[in-house]
C-alpha cells in the first residue's frame, strides 16, 4: 500500500505541475457556468428590453365598421405605428423583409359574420427569428383585447353571460411534489455536467501519464525501479480517477455561483434547489460517479498507452466526448425512464439515477443495479489498462 501511495504522490505532483491539467480540471469548470451564465442573461435581457422599447411598424388593412376599432386600438397602443396605404399584395412581402413588424388583414364580410354571430377571420402575419417572440406577443394582445371587447358585446346584446361558453370549470391538481417537480428539470441538466467534466478532468491526467510519460522518456525509468507494475498502474489510476472526481466537484461549484450571481433566478427558487441538493444527495451522486470514472479511467489510460506521444493521443482520445455526450444528452430527454435494461449502459444510468435520486423517486433495485454494473464495467476498465501495461510492445511502442 505504502509503493502504491507513494507512486500516487510522485504523479499528482507531476499531474498538478502542468499547467494544462490545472487549466481542464479546475478553471474552466469553475469559470465557465458564471461567465457563460453572465454572458447570457446579460445578452438576452438587453435584447428583450430592445424589442421592448422598439416602435413597431404595422399595418392594419381593415373595411369600414366595426374592424375599424382594431385599427384605432392598435394607433392607441404604446410604442406601435400604424403604416397606412399598403398594398394587399405587398403585406407579406413587406413582413418579410422587415418594412413590417406585423401586419392584420380583415376579411371584407367581418361584419357580416359577425351579425349572424360567427368568428369574424382576420389574418395576422408576422416573422418571429430572434426576437423571443415580443413583437408578436405585444401585437396579439391588442388583438385579444379586440376580440374580448366584441365577445362581450356579442353577449350584452343576447342578455347573456359571458362565461356561458365555459362548460366546464376544470381545476388542475398536480401530485407531484416541489421536490419531483424541480428534480426532473433540474436533475436531467446536472448529471450531464457531472459526466462530462467528470470525463475531461480525467482525460489529460490520463494522457499526460500514459503517453505523455512516454514522450518524456521518464516512463522507463519509472519501470526499472524495483516496484511491482500493478503499483504503479494502481498509483496512475488514483490521480486519474482523483482528477476527475476534483473536476465534476469544481464544476458543480461554478454552476453555483453561476445562478447565485444571476439576478433573473428567484430567491425562492434558488433556496429550494439548495435544500433539495443536500449533502446527502450529492455524496450519493459522487458515490456513483466513482466507478465511472475508473471505468473512464482504464479506458482513457489504455489508449493513452498505446500512442507513440502526446499529440496522437489526444487525436486518439478526442473522438470518445462524442460517446460521453451522447448518453448523457439521453437522459436528458423525457420518455427515457430508468429501468432493467437502461440501468447497464455506462453514463446513461449515472445520468437517469441522479435524476431520479434528485427527484427523489429512484428505486431501491434499479440504483443497485446501477451500482452493480458501474462496479462491473469499472472491474472491466483496470483489467483492461493492467493487460495493457503489462505488454512491452505496447509500452515501448514508439
Amino acid at each position: 500500500m505504502s509503493t502504491i501511495f507513494t507512486v500516487f504522490r510522485k504523479e499528482l505532483l507531476d499531474t498538478w505541475r502542468d499547467r494544462r491539467t490545472i487549466v481542464f480540471m479546475v478553471i474552466i469548470p469553475l469559470l465557465l457556468f458564471p461567465v457563460l451564465f453572465k454572458i447570457m442573461f446579460t445578452v438576452q435581457e438587453s435584447q428583450a428590453d430592445k424589442e421592448r422599447a422598439k416602435t413597431l411598424r404595422v399595418a392594419c388593412l381593415a373595411p369600414e365598421g366595426t374592424a375599424q376599432r382594431l385599427v384605432e386600438m392598435l394607433r392607441g397602443g404604446e410604442g406601435i405605428e400604424v403604416v397606412a396605404d399598403v398594398p394587399r399584395d405587398s403585406i407579406m412581402a413587406f413582413t418579410r423583409d422587415g418594412r413590417l413588424d406585423g401586419a392584420f388583414v380583415v376579411a371584407d364580410d367581418f361584419d357580416a359574420t359577425l351579425s349572424e354571430l360567427g368568428p369574424g377571420r382576420i389574418d395576422f402575419y408576422y416573422k418571429s427569428t430572434d426576437d423571443q417572440g415580443i413583437a408578436r406577443a405585444r401585437l396579439r394582445k391588442i388583438a385579444d383585447a379586440f376580440e374580448e371587447a366584441l365577445l362581450v358585446e356579442r353577449f350584452e346584446g343576447l342578455g347573456w353571460k359571458r362565461n356561458i361558453v365555459e362548460g366546464v370549470d376544470l381545476r388542475t391538481h398536480n401530485l407531484a411534489s416541489t421536490q419531483e417537480q424541480i428534480g426532473k428539470q433540474v436533475g436531467g441538466f446536472l448529471p450531464y455536467i457531472f459526466v462530462i467534466f467528470c470525463f475531461m478532468g480525467s482525460m489529460y491526467p490520463a494522457i499526460d501519464l500514459g503517453a505523455g510519460e512516454k514522450e518524456r522518456g521518464t516512463l522507463e525509468t519509472l519501470l526499472t525501479a524495483p516496484v511491482n507494475r500493478f503499483h504503479i498502474l494502481l498509483g496512475k489510476f488514483g490521480v486519474i480517477v482523483l482528477s476527475g472526481l476534483v473536476s465534476a466537484v469544481v464544476s458543480i461549484g461554478g454552476l453555483y455561483i453561476g445562478v447565485r450571481q444571476s439576478r433573473e433566478i428567484p430567491d425562492e427558487f434558488f433556496a429550494m434547489v439548495t435544500r433539495i441538493l443536500g449533502v446527502d444527495t450529492i455524496l450519493i451522486v459522487l458515490s456513483l460517479l466513482l466507478p465511472l470514472t475508473v471505468f473512464f479511467a482504464g479506458v482513457l489510460l489504455s489508449i493513452s498507452l498505446t500512442a507513440r506521444g502526446f499529440k496522437e493521443a489526444q487525436s486518439m482520445i478526442s473522438p470518445l466526448n462524442i460517446a460521453v455526450i451522447i448518453p448523457a444528452i439521453l437522459g436528458m430527454l423525457p420518455g427515457i425512464e430508468l429501468n432493467a435494461v437502461t440501468a447497464l449502459v455506462p453514463v446513461l444510468n449515472v445520468s437517469l439515477a441522479t435524476k431520479e435520486i434528485i427527484a427523489g423517486t429512484i428505486r431501491a433495485p434499479d440504483l443497485a443495479l446501477v451500482y452493480a454494473s458501474l462496479v462491473v464495467f469499472a472491474v472491466l476498465g483496470l483489467w483492461g489498462a493492467t493487460l495493457w501495461f503489462r505488454r512491452e510492445s505496447t509500452i515501448f511502442r514508439s
